[in-house]
């Protein structure tokens, strides 16, 4: 795996392909991919203190207005899978995370990102970082006190 930047944190998790995420194959169908990332990004959130309640809590939800995701190889029904998960840091009021996927061997199976912003709860596009969002950032050493 690579190795980290000074301004990214990740984290892994695990996920166990389910039956019903396979094609009559057994392979994973290529949407469900997306599916992982956000697997990832809620256990990354809940690790870091970051989740979607949190989010919520300080009035704001962060909607995907880009998605891109990379097929390397099939996961199969039954593959146990890890889902590294980074965010990398933006000075935007944006979220950006990359995303890894290694199936049991560990070999690469897919590859993405996902873009995020910051919407008030009532519907507004907050164009600054919001505050509790910076907090966090400071929390996690990527800005400066």
């Amino acid at each position: 795996m690579p190795s980290k930047l000074k301004n990214e944190i990740s984290h892994t998790s695990e996920i166990r392909v389910r039956f019903a995420e396979a094609d009559p194959l057994g392979i994973v169908w290529h949407g469900n991919y997306i599916q992982y990332f956000e697997d990832g990004r809620e256990a990354f959130g809940r690790h870091h203190g970051i989740s979607y309640l949190h989010q919520k809590a300080h009035n704001f939800s962060t909607p995907i207005v880009k998605s891109a995701c990379e097929h390397k190889l099939p996961l199969r029904y039954g593959d146990v899978a890890k889902i590294k998960t980074t965010y990398i840091d933006s000075p935007a009021a944006k979220m950006i995370f990359k995303y890894e996927i290694f199936n049991q061997e560990g070999a690469l199976v897919c590859t993405g990102e996902t873009v995020q912003v910051f919407v008030e709860l009532h519907g507004e596009l907050s164009l600054v970082i919001p505050e509790f969002f910076a907090k966090w950032k400071k929390k996690v050493g990527l800005l400066d006190e």
